[in-house]
């Protein structure tokens, strides 16, 4: 006989952060799907600032370095960062080919990751199921970025984000109740 201990707080607070994340997701994947011209360059543009946050932060982390070897490839790592960002955040269509690219890249390797996993969770969650789904969406649409290169790339990047956020909202949101609901 299994014996169940009521849930501590520290477990509801992460129930609901868990629950609030989930949702958010869900939220922002179905406004980047109604917008996804507006989402593709949002999401180049940070990923363009974040470039030159972390290029300054690198060089200023090389400046601290005392091994002047060390210096020199910090340095030159900072400068690829800050440029790498200026050139997105200056030009973010052509950012957001580059981008599209990756992103392709990425959301494969996600879906195989996710495929992965969801088959390690089916011990665990009777809604594992939905966790291999959003992998197996993940690997096509990875697939489906590559084969339309560069030719929808303005539009594809945010909606298929939205997709994205959309279905790993809804796949968290079930697989944290049905954890919940095991407890109980």
């Amino acid at each position: 006989m299994r014996v169940i201990e009521p849930e501590t707080d520290e477990q509801v607070v992460s129930s609901r952060w868990t629950t609030a994340i989930a949702i958010l997701m869900i939220v922002l994947g179905i406004i980047a799907i109604a917008f996804p011209f507006f989402a593709s360059v949002a999401s180049t543009l940070l990923f363009g600032w974040i470039f030159i946050f972390a290029g300054i932060t690198q060089i200023v982390y090389a400046f601290q370095s005392k091994d002047a070897g060390k210096v020199v490839g910090k340095l030159i790592l900072g400068l690829l960062y800050l440029l790498s960002g200026i050139l997105v955040v200056v030009n973010p269509f052509e950012g957001v080919l580059a981008l599209t690219l990756v992103l392709g890249i990425t959301i494969f390797v996600q879906g195989i990751i996710q495929v992965a996993i969801a088959f390690q969770m089916r011990r665990i969650s009777s809604n594992w199921g939905l966790m291999l789904v959003s992998g197996i969406i993940g690997i096509i649409f990875g697939i489906f970025i590559w084969s339309n290169f560069p030719f929808n790339a303005v539009w594809l990047i945010g909606t298929f984000i939205g997709i994205n956020l959309l279905f790993d909202g809804v796949w968290m949101l079930a697989l944290h109740s049905g954890q919940r609901r095991a407890l109980q």
